[in-house]
């Protein structure tokens, strides 16, 4: 089994400084095989943004697979915007925007989704789909396949209601789907929303015998949420069976909290949650 903790939207810049040593000491406790950062790292692309980011970073157990968001690059200078757009992000992050974790269970890819012309839409484009195949095609079928974006390839439920909508989805997701079926990629983790969500792609991608599990974490130090309190992820993975549970911020006692736990079970390429009747067997 492997441990992954999913951070995301940390807005460096507009954060609640009281959540950043609880969550820390947390995410120590839970000893994670990786950490899992999926964007918006800073609130304005500031260079002291991303210094705090790194600073708090590295206060962190490792290995780290960050990505950037579209907070990541600069919104109102045009020249860096649009001829450096992620140079600060790559001077005090890190300079490998896809960066890549794999051992004999787990094989975690980050990809970048944020882009310039835009100012909060992402997208992936062929090239890295075909980074993802050539890094996939030849592992073991029982390692377990994990994509990480900032922009969410799915939407949770009801998602419209907290002002979520088709356009954050992340552009020219149909065709990487395509090729994550081929490749049997089982999980996609993502932020942007502010919202947490886990279930599978089933619904938006008509893709035979094929359906990712989609998990989205909120934001885990902003002061932006959108109705939720301050949250993140830690998921437990095995080839079979993923959980994942969510904590949140208690700020009666100052401390994140397991708010729920979700069970997703494969059966052949399909991922999908364990009814309540079975979870209560202990599946």
């Amino acid at each position: 089994m492997r441990t992954l903790v999913h951070l995301s939207d940390l807005h460096f810049g507009r954060v609640d400084p009281q959540l950043l040593d609880p969550l820390r000491e947390l995410v120590h406790e839970l000893a994670p095989n990786v950490v899992v950062v999926s964007g918006d790292l800073t609130q304005r692309a500031k260079s002291e943004q991303f210094e705090e980011a790194r600073a708090w970073l590295d206060t962190l157990p490792g290995p780290q697979i960050i990505v950037p968001g579209n907070h990541d690059i600069s919104l109102y200078n045009v020249f860096r915007r649009f001829l450096a757009p992620l140079d600060r992000y790559k001077r005090y992050i890190t300079d490998d925007l896809d960066p890549v974790y794999i051992d004999d269970e787990i094989a975690v890819l980050g990809v970048n989704t944020a882009r310039s012309l835009t100012f909060k839409d992402g997208r992936v484009n062929k090239e890295q789909v075909e980074k993802i195949r050539a890094t996939l095609s030849d592992l073991a079928p029982e390692v377990t396949r994990v994509v990480v974006t900032h922009h969410p390839f799915d939407l949770p439920k009801d998602a419209d209601k907290q002002g979520a909508e088709e356009d954050d989805l992340v552009d020219r997701a149909h065709m990487a789907m395509d090729v994550f079926a081929e490749l049997g990629v089982d999980l996609l983790m993502a932020g942007h929303l502010h919202m947490s969500h886990a279930g599978n792609t089933q619904a938006r991608y008509k893709i035979s015998e094929y359906a990712a599990l989609v998990v989205q974490a909120g934001t885990a130090t902003s002061t932006r949420g959108r109705g939720e309190v301050n949250s993140f992820n830690v998921l437990r993975v095995e080839p079979v069976r993923i959980e994942v549970d969510r904590y949140g911020w208690d700020s009666v006692h100052n401390r994140f909290q397991l708010l729920a736990t979700e069970k997703f079970m494969r059966s052949g390429n399909v991922w999908a949650e364990v009814p309540d009747g079975m979870m209560a067997a202990g599946l």
